[in-house]
């Protein structure tokens, strides 16, 4: 034997190699892996089904494990970015040249100090208040005023199409229309101080309303009696979701001017109004029943 040999065994020897082996323990059974990882698909509740028929809110949607379904997510994303958009974007300075609109500005500098104080929307800057009293006829029955509001997107959208047949419709019913204007970085109460200036017996505001999840393009119209700074939400009436998916910018205008002509004949606004003799002609707008919602529009597709 060599005497490396030797050396190797003599170390085995006293680092305990000739001890017995430890007994063999044999390993726990693993279980095999489950069929499906995720719960069974869900198919939703017949109560969320029939539910879903009056509401454009999401019912059942159901869950994997203890989150949303990626689907779901991706719906809640993509509307929230449209609702996003909206706020953000800005109408051009030019804009109200080129739709040969007078173009006025509220109070606020910029776009972050319109979110930041809705009270500098509600009142012209001097030089708007100088160029409405110089450039606006005075005297009339409705002062029609389209502003983007919260959403400069729907302003731009349906805004032209709405002031239109709202005031074609005014004039239908031998209501004096004064000169259209624009505002720009508007908040609701701004139609009080346009309307005062002018002199105009009902002053109406159709502005960007405030985004929903998946709608961005949305208008609301304000109307008030008698406008004057210091009138309150309680003197005005108003119509919201004016877009193609709710009241179509044509029928709103309607409905607008049949609003227009009973403030006027009545000479009141807000919760005084009477509408109870103009419910066949208002049709939803003067009912306090169940509505048919507006369709909500998937906006992200799963691929097959």
């Amino acid at each position: 034997m060599s005497r490396t040999r030797q050396l190797i065994d003599a170390l085995r020897e006293e680092l305990g190699g000739a001890a017995p082996m430890p007994p063999v323990v044999p390993l726990a059974r693993v279980p095999a892996p489950p069929a499906r990882v995720f719960p069974r698909r869900h198919e939703g509740s017949r109560y969320a089904r029939e539910s879903a028929e009056h509401t454009t809110a999401l019912l059942g949607i159901g869950h994997v494990g203890t989150r949303y379904a990626t689907d779901v997510v991706l719906q809640f994303q993509a509307e929230l970015a449209v609702a996003h958009a909206a706020v953000a974007t800005e109408l051009p300075d030019d804009w109200a040249e080129q739709n040969g609109l007078l173009g006025l500005h509220s109070r606020v500098r910029d776009h972050r100090e319109f979110l930041l104080r809705p009270d500098l929307g509600r009142r012209l800057d001097a030089a708007s208040l100088e160029r409405l009293k110089a450039g606006a006829r005075h005297g009339v029955d409705v002062q029609p005023i389209l502003a983007d509001g919260l959403s400069a997107v729907a302003c731009m959208q349906s805004g032209i199409a709405l002031l239109e047949a709202f005031t074609q419709a005014c004039l239908a019913r031998g209501l004096s229309v004064g000169t259209p204007v624009v505002a720009r970085y508007a908040r609701v109460w701004l139609e009080d101080e346009i309307g005062a200036t002018v002199g105009a017996k009902v002053a109406a505001i159709l502005l960007g309303e405030r985004p929903g999840l998946g709608t961005g393009d949305g208008l609301s119209a304000y109307l008030v009696h008698a406008p004057r700074i210091g009138n309150t939400d309680g003197d005005r009436n108003m119509m919201s979701n004016i877009h193609a998916r709710g009241t179509p910018p044509e029928l709103a205008g309607e409905r607008l001017a049949l609003l227009a002509r009973a403030m006027i004949d009545q000479k009141k606004s807000g919760v005084e109004l009477d509408l109870s003799q103009l419910a066949h002609e208002l049709g939803d707008a003067a009912r306090r029943t169940h509505r048919a919602p507006q369709v909500r529009v998937r906006l992200v597709e799963a691929e097959p």
